[in-house]
Parts: structure tokens; C-alpha cells; sequence
């Protein structure tokens, strides 16, 4: 069973609907007990960092999080779930994240060097630089994925680091370590790679790792 997490946040019926077509057991639930006992847990969410953290924190979900890593069995952050694994973020300056990764959540520049205009909301399809991972094995280089988001990552650790895109800046759009992964990208919105990348994501919690 697939635990994903209800913190108010918004997507997280799309997730559950990629994941039951893909055969998965998944349950929508802020229960630590449920939580717990999966045998995998996703954090998705569109919104603001703040905002999130508060949900999280009102729910008693930050310890719930904490212990489940702890167990060593997959969780995947999926959009501000990624952004939310950080320890703080340029959009709500003072709030603390979850901490899981070292990094920075930072603001996507409107403009380049050469005066060029970017829109911010970034939304819309772009390539991926993929590198070798248990989240994104046989996803094809340069594989086209969905983004919508402002605010992007600058992971501290390049071997955290293992796709990225370029939006004006270069964008840490997945990380993985150890049990803990995380796009920014949608996955549940973004085709037949999408659907490759949570089935590898199934079968890890099938797997026991």
C-alpha cells in the first residue's frame, strides 16, 4: 500500500488516479498509523512553502515524515513536496522545512543576463538531463516532462542531483538519496515517462527498498 499525504495541498487526487491505473494500492490519509505501516509514502502539493509547512505542522505531519524515512522505505516528494524536503525556501523566508536534503529553493528569474523575458510561473513541458537512478531507470535522455512551478532547486550535493532542465537557470528538477526521492516536475502529468517513473517508484515499494 502507497500512503499518499492529505495535507490540504492540492493534486493529490491525480497522483492517486496514476497510481491506481498503474494497479498500485493507494490511500489518501494524514494518519501516522497508516502512514507508518505503507510500504511507501508520497508527499505531493501545489502551493506556497509557507502555507505547506503550517499544514504539515497543524497535522502533526513533520514527525510522521521523519519516522517514516526513517524506516528506510521510499517516499517520494512530488512538486512543492520536493521543495518542501529543504530546509527553507525564498518564498517564505523564516520557515523552516523538513530538512531531508541539503539545498536551496530558490525564486526563478523573470530576466536573463541578455535581457531576454522569462514567464514566471514556469508551465509547461521541458527536457530532462537524466542521470542513473533507481527513480528514472529506463527513462529515455532527454525524456519531456510537466512543470509548473516559480520556485526552483539548487541542490548542494551534485550526487543528490540526478535529472535536470534548464528554465533561464539550470534546475535541479529530481534528487535521490538513499530512500528519500523527489521531483519537481508532475510525473502523474507527464505521459508514458511519467507513468515509468511512479511505476519504478511501485515496484521499489513492492521491493522492500
Amino acid at each position: 500500500m502507497i500512503a499518499i499525504i492529505d495535507y490540504d495541498a492540492g493534486n493529490i487526487k491525480s497522483v492517486e488516479k496514476a497510481l491506481v491505473y498503474l494497479g498500485a494500492d493507494a490511500v489518501i490519509t494524514r494518519d501516522r498509523d497508516i502512514i507508518l505501516s505503507a510500504d511507501g509514502t508520497i508527499l505531493p502539493g501545489v502551493g506556497s512553502f509557507g502555507d505547506a509547512m503550517q499544514k504539515l505542522n497543524d497535522y502533526d505531519l513533520v514527525s510522521t515524515i521523519n519516522d517514516f524515512v526513517k524506516t528506510g522505505k521510499p517516499f517520494l516528494g512530488i512538486c512543492l513536496g520536493l521543495q518542501l524536503l529543504f530546509n527553507s525556501s525564498e518564498e517564505s523566508p523564516g520557515v523552516t522545512g523538513l530538512g531531508l536534503i541539503d539545498g536551496e529553493i530558490k525564486k526563478i528569474p523573470n530576466n536573463d543576463d541578455a535581457g531576454n523575458v522569462y514567464k514566471v510561473p514556469h508551465i509547461g513541458w521541458n527536457s530532462l538531463n537524466v542521470k542513473n537512478s533507481r527513480l528514472l531507470a529506463g527513462v529515455p535522455e532527454e525524456s519531456y516532462v510537466y512543470f509548473v512551478h516559480s520556485y526552483y532547486l539548487k541542490a548542494a550535493h551534485d550526487e543528490d542531483v540526478i535529472a535536470r532542465t534548464n528554465y533561464n537557470v539550470s534546475i535541479d528538477a529530481a534528487v535521490e538519496r538513499k530512500n528519500v526521492m523527489a521531483t519537481q516536475f508532475h510525473p502523474e502529468k507527464s505521459s508514458e515517462v511519467g507513468l515509468k517513473i511512479l511505476q519504478n517508484f511501485i515496484d521499489m515499494t513492492r521491493e522492500g527498498k
